[in-house]
């Protein structure tokens, strides 16, 4: 590929509000990680990364203002199905996440009082916690089903079908690597999620939260890749 091309490709990404949530992440937790690494040896640095850290963190939940409206469109257009339950769920813990992150992100700032922090990060959390379970649960049942038709469709016989059954077998296998790729971000954003809603020592600990974070960011990176 050339470097044109990659830049092209760049500049698609970078246009898309999730492409740009997906760089600052990887700034956020990269940071996390620096301030984690200097805190004892630099203090100076520790504390230019840990600013580093704070500046994305803020800068995403602007970004991302208005986002629940998606999760809410999808709940009003829902139509009854095997996913039906799974999809509702899920999406109403979408929403509820980026509806509460609103209030996270202008408390922080100044706007609203210091104290509506703290419950708005637990409400949006929670949210968002319900939201990843259903969304990881509905991507494991799809690509179950993927390997057991892809199964299927190979040990078929060829005859004049064959090209129709190896092109089908290649969206099979492109649908479960893009599956499997939002199932590894939201493993890891669950994770993230009840370092908030139910602190403990490996959930909070700043290695576990920045590796998380990146491993959400790439497979993001990933998945919002123009192809």
């Amino acid at each position: 590929m050339s470097t044109g091309d990659t830049l092209d490709k760049l500049v698609v990404f970078l246009a898309k509000r999730d492409g740009i949530d997906k760089l600052v992440k990887t700034f956020q937790y990269v940071s996390k990680l620096a301030h984690w690494a200097a805190a004892s040896s630099d203090p100076e640095l520790a504390k230019r990364a840990k600013s580093w850290e704070t500046a994305s963190g803020l800068s995403r939940k602007a970004f991302r203002s208005g986002r629940f409206l998606t999760g809410f469109n999808a709940l009003r257009r829902a139509a009854p199905g095997e996913f039906g339950a799974l999809a509702v769920l899920a999406n109403a813990g979408e929403m509820v996440y980026y509806f509460f992150d609103h209030f996270t992100w202008l408390s922080r700032v100044g706007v609203l009082d210091a104290w509506v922090t703290r419950r708005a990060c637990f409400i949006s959390a929670f949210g968002e916690a319900v939201g990843y379970v259903f969304f990881i649960a509905m991507d494991l049942v799809m690509i179950r089903r993927g390997l057991r038709l892809e199964r299927k469709l190979l040990i078929e016989e060829g005859g004049s079908e064959r090209k129709d059954k190896e092109e089908e077998v290649r969206k099979i296998r492109m649908d479960r690597v893009m599956r499997l790729m939002a199932t590894a971000a939201n493993v890891a954003d669950l994770i993230i999620a009840v370092a908030e809603v139910e602190p403990n020592p490996f959930c909070c600990h700043a290695v576990t939260l920045g590796i998380s974070g990146l491993v959400s960011a790439w497979a993001g990176w990933y998945r919002n890749w123009p192809s």
